[in-house]
């Protein structure tokens, strides 16, 4: 069987890869080297996007030194937006919940605050968001999301009457 560098429980775009089992995961899960492996894979990923893995207890993110080039290839090859959704859906299973929330904070600031990733906005509103496991995380990063939306009036991933009580 061919295998993936982020695995999950769901079928992807490579229909000869069989979706892992929540055996596998828990082993996965369990296993050190498995474990560290998946982390530097990660930070190859995040490498190849323009983002620095800044610390790997935390998920802290930033911009890597080539991020311009790498936003700008980012920017051109929507197929892109695939391989971080199923990333941060791999992040969760794995057990890296904060890592999903770093991610998906760090695309946000970048289409959202920065607007160096105009070609990323949609995936990061319609799909980043919303792998993010933890209930509260998500609906904190819906509510940033909605207050650096440009026009607030039409952001529609959370109701307004929730968003503008938001804490």
């Amino acid at each position: 069987f061919p295998f993936r560098l982020f695995p999950l429980r769901e079928h992807g775009m490579n229909w000869r890869a069989r979706p892992l089992t929540c055996q596998e995961i828990q082993a996965f899960r369990k296993s050190k080297e498995v474990m560290d492996r998946f982390i530097r894979a990660y930070e190859l990923m995040l490498g190849f996007y323009g983002i620095s893995l800044v610390s790997k207890e935390t998920g802290e993110l930033k911009r890597a030194e080539n991020w311009r080039e790498r936003f700008e290839n980012l920017n051109r090859f929507s197929h892109n937006n695939l391989r971080i959704t199923r990333i941060l859906k791999c992040l969760g299973e794995m057990g890296y919940e904060d890592f999903q929330v770093h991610l998906v904070k760090f695309f946000l600031t970048e289409t959202l605050v920065e607007e160096t990733l105009p070609n990323v906005k949609r995936s990061a509103l319609d799909y980043f968001l919303f792998t993010v496991r933890s209930k509260e995380k998500r609906r904190e990063l819906v509510h940033y999301a909605w207050q650096h939306f440009k026009p607030q009036s039409s952001f529609v991933w959370g109701p307004r009457d929730k968003l503008l009580k938001y804490r």
